[in-house]
């Protein structure tokens, strides 16, 4: 059985940094994605066993923030997406964009269930109108905040999966991410072929991925992460003549 993986990066990474505990938590990011994938399909899936796959990383090469313009992270990555192609460990790195931007918001807290709930004036902070010295307590804080966003990984993974499904490249696919909006191409590669979807976060599967395994040619499945997952599925500490970053 021919199977095509593709996978979110910065799902995969952000899920996996929550896992295993924090981004600071050792031996979990020098990930193998094709045994990864392999190693979840074989004991999750019911299919044959596979002959070929064909995996497609989804991701964006970060940049060093102008506020801290030493930071590793870039280096690192890429020595990562490096060390990925130069053992084999992806058949493709699809790029998308990284970006950083100033955002605008009102000021907000979650509440037990991560909904947002704005902040009012209130002793010890009041607003108080200017002309008449009348507090305010229905005003509305507004911030500004540096968001750092990733583009194009989502758009990536559907249009990969879509062409390798149309095309008959694969038997059957399987998609690493719980972003909602692949809503559409998993469901409609679910009509062709079998689609195992792999939850990278700590979160409930996003409604829209979800299905039953009967769905259109059937023999579909339902998967979450975990830290185990990500440990088992380690490149060697040296690949070619790239080393594993210490902190990885």
């Amino acid at each position: 059985m021919r199977i095509g993986v593709y996978v979110d990066g910065f799902n995969l990474y952000y899920g996996g940094k929550y896992l295993v505990g924090g981004g600071g938590v050792a031996g979990w990011r020098w990930l193998d994605l094709r045994q990864l994938s392999l190693n979840i399909t074989a004991a999750n899936s019911g299919w044959a066993a596979a002959t070929s796959s064909r995996v497609v990383y989804c991701t964006a090469k970060i940049k060093a923030d102008a506020n801290n313009p030493t930071a590793a992270g870039p280096r690192e990555q890429d020595v990562y997406l490096r060390a990925l192609n130069t053992g084999g460990y992806v058949d493709e790195i699809s790029y998308g964009n990284y970006v950083s931007r100033v955002a605008y918001a009102p000021l907000a807290t979650a509440n037990k269930k991560n909904r947002p709930v704005l902040a009012r004036p209130a002793w010890p902070v009041m607003i108080k109108d200017a002309s008449c010295a009348t507090e305010v307590p229905d005003a509305t804080f507004m911030v500004s905040v540096a968001r750092r966003e990733e583009k194009g990984s989502d758009v990536n993974v559907a249009s990969h999966l879509l062409l390798d499904v149309l095309q008959g490249h694969v038997d059957a696919a399987v998609v690493i991410s719980n972003d909602s909006d692949l809503e559409f191409p998993i469901r409609e590669a679910r009509n062709r072929v079998p689609v195992g979807t792999v939850n990278p976060t700590k979160n409930y599967t996003a409604g829209a991925l979800n299905g039953a395994p009967a769905d259109g040619v059937g023999g579909h499945w339902w998967y979450q992460l975990t830290a185990a997952d990500l440990q088992a599925a380690q490149m060697p500490a040296t690949v070619g003549k790239l080393q594993k970053p210490a902190p990885w």
